[in-house]
């Protein structure tokens, strides 16, 4: 499932192709025929973004939600648009650009208020300019559950999924069986401090990269990492593998059925 950075990195994207122009809207699939209908030919006049949920707005007609999923996929590109295939939910054309959503888990036409309700159900995200990560540590503080499990509970905070998770705790040292009520107020706010960072680099860049510039390939004279992914990693999908910093074999278990990694050398339980 794509993280946080992925749909601000589109939110971007739509801002910069159709906010404030006429756009053409179509569901050639047909499961959004009814709406496209109401939208077709009206300005797109706001784009949002929060967590993993990607808002497009028109006015006083409403918002598309969309919401990826584990099989959503975009494609974006300059007009002339290529012909639809049947599996395009959503077409949006501009007279410079087009966008075609594929296999969203959600594609729906909501109000305001249910707009509202999406964003009151999710947790502070890194990406979001005036989230106040103190919402997040409060519920993070006093609970029993494990560090690792609460960073990606949306409802606590909104956008880390599996990557970053396991990338930001290796960066600061901390035990991924670590519970909630066990984290300093220190850690946590380096935790969400590197996650601002981290985030906006990979909406920057539309990828992931979560080493320091002395651990580089280039740095440490090892080869780069080939992986679908893309990015620099400590412990992303390196089980069985050395770390990078001090030799311990990479682990992985699964949790909240989710894999984990970690470094048990870097990150001591405590």
């Amino acid at each position: 499932m794509p993280e946080g950075h992925t749909i601000h990195r589109l939110a971007q994207d739509h801002a910069e192709r159709f906010a404030g122009r006429p756009v053409s809207v179509r569901s050639p699939q047909g499961k959004f025929s009814d709406s496209a209908a109401l939208l077709d030919g009206l300005v797109l006049d706001e784009v949002d973004a929060h967590a993993k949920h990607l808002f497009l707005g028109f006015a006083e007609t409403g918002w598309i939600h969309i919401h990826l999923g584990l099989f959503g996929k975009y494609t974006l590109g300059e007009t002339p648009a290529p012909p639809p295939t049947d599996t395009v939910r959503l077409r949006l054309v501009s007279d410079t650009h087009y966008s075609d959503l594929r296999g969203p888990t959600t594609c729906a036409l909501i109000t305001d208020a249910e707009k509202q309700a999406i964003h009151d159900r999710l947790g502070p995200d890194p990406l979001r300019n005036g989230d106040d990560p103190d919402r997040a540590w409060r519920r993070i503080s006093r609970s029993r559950t494990t560090v690792a499990a609460l960073l990606m509970d949306q409802k606590i905070i909104g956008g880390v999924g599996n990557v970053y998770r396991a990338e930001v705790l290796f960066r600061h040292g901390i035990d991924p069986y670590t519970t909630g009520k066990d984290l300093t107020p220190d850690e946590w706010t380096a935790i969400w401090t590197d996650l601002v960072a981290l985030m906006r680099e990979g909406v920057r860049h539309n990828r992931i990269d979560t080493v320091r510039p002395e651990h580089t390939p280039e740095a440490m004279g090892r080869p780069p990492r080939v992986d679908d992914h893309g990015g620099e990693v400590y412990v992303y999908r390196r089980a069985t593998m050395p770390c990078h910093l001090c030799g311990t074999e990479i682990r992985t278990a699964s949790l909240a059925a989710r894999n984990l990694f970690w470094c048990p050398g870097c990150q001591p339980p405590r």
